[in-house]
């Protein structure tokens, strides 16, 4: 039979409430993130709207795990760690899937396909949340092994970058889509060509959005990283 808590310790327990598993909200959190990006990648690959609609889901799902670390982080007495850096890893963590939805959403707002480049961006994004999952799950009982799987997370950053560039470059050949215009002009498709120019120019535009979009999530997986780092150089 269990012993029955006295007077005395219900009142320490409501003054001192037992301190929640933040190390474990991280790790669920990351998690997500891993599982909105997975599903991102799938959606790149080819470009079905249930797939599409489980991002969605995942991002809610995010959104659920979020207000509840940060109702934990409001109540707890004690924090294995500084407060101001749980805040910003429970922030960044959901920023990430958050990111996975509105990049769908966008795709479905703008009617933009998926094409090879939002498909290695989205690829790299998804190590980047891999790396950041494997190192909130080192945090609790070996953060300085951690700190190796935030740099990933901001080397993936720089390689979703670089994908960007070379994707705008390849967006923004000139030369190739005057060939394009001036073959539906020999062609002599009547009243086409200035028609196709617009559709053209507008195409350019929407995928550069859609890019760009990729890009900034980059940024929020790096800064996931950075907070990272910031929380083992002080667990260390």
């Amino acid at each position: 039979m269990s012993e029955q808590p006295t007077g005395a310790m219900k009142m320490i327990r409501r003054v001192f409430p037992k301190t929640p598993n933040f190390f474990g909200l991280l790790e669920a959190q990351s998690a997500v993130s891993v599982q909105s990006l997975e599903h991102l990648v799938a959606y790149m690959e080819a470009g079905d709207p249930e797939t599409g609609l489980e991002v969605k889901m995942l991002e809610r799902q995010a959104n659920v795990l979020k207000e509840q670390s940060m109702e934990a982080l409001n109540s707890a007495f004690s924090t294995p760690m500084d407060r101001e850096e749980l805040y910003r890893a429970i922030a960044t963590l959901h920023r990430i899937a958050t990111y996975a939805h509105t990049t769908v959403r966008e795709m479905e707002v703008l009617r933009v396909k998926p094409d090879a480049w939002t498909l290695s961006m989205a690829r790299l994004l998804h190590e980047g949340a891999i790396a950041l999952d494997e190192g909130y799950g080192l945090l609790e009982k070996d953060p300085a092994a951690a700190e190796a799987k935030a740099d990933r997370a901001r080397i993936s950053e720089r390689r979703v970058e670089k994908q960007y560039r070379l994707a705008l470059a390849e967006l923004f050949a000139v030369d190739r889509d005057i060939e394009r215009i001036e073959a539906m002009r020999v062609a002599e498709v009547p009243g086409r060509s200035g028609g196709a120019a617009y559709e053209l120019i507008m195409d350019v535009f929407k995928h550069r959005e859609v890019y760009r979009h990729l890009s900034n999530a980059g940024d929020r997986v790096a800064r996931a990283g950075d907070t990272l780092h910031d929380i083992v150089v002080k667990l260390v």
